[in-house]
């Protein structure tokens, strides 16, 4: 069993920054995939960034802007938003996958409103 709990989300302004954390527990390895994705009413989820022990992978959508890390002591992953635009406004979950079982996390809200 893998928890995935996500913090850090919140109301920015245009232009502004947000750093989102993820903190897993249970059976989760250094090398599993880790991700962040999106969604807004009336949209399907998507992919906005994922890291694996061979690098990191990024929605076009966001990248240059965006920024996805982990911390394996910690076993979390963040990601780094700046230059945020008002169509970043969605939920963002955390997801990884192990044994191919899928886990998120319950989300977190960001707005970027003026």
């Amino acid at each position: 069993q893998v928890q995935l709990v996500e913090s850090g989300g919140g109301l920015v302004h245009p232009g502004g920054s947000l750093r989102l954390s993820c903190a897993a527990s249970g059976r989760i390895f250094s090398n599993n995939v880790m991700a962040w994705y999106r969604q807004t009413p009336g949209k399907q989820r998507e992919l906005v960034a994922s890291i694996t022990s061979g690098g990191t992978n990024y929605a076009d959508s966001v990248k240059g802007r965006f920024t996805i890390s982990r911390d394996n002591a910690k076993n979390t992953v963040y990601l780094q938003m700046n230059s945020l635009e008002p169509e970043d406004t969605a939920i963002y979950y955390c997801y990884t996958h192990v044994f191919t079982i899928p886990y998120w996390g319950q989300g977190t809200q960001v707005t970027v409103s003026s």
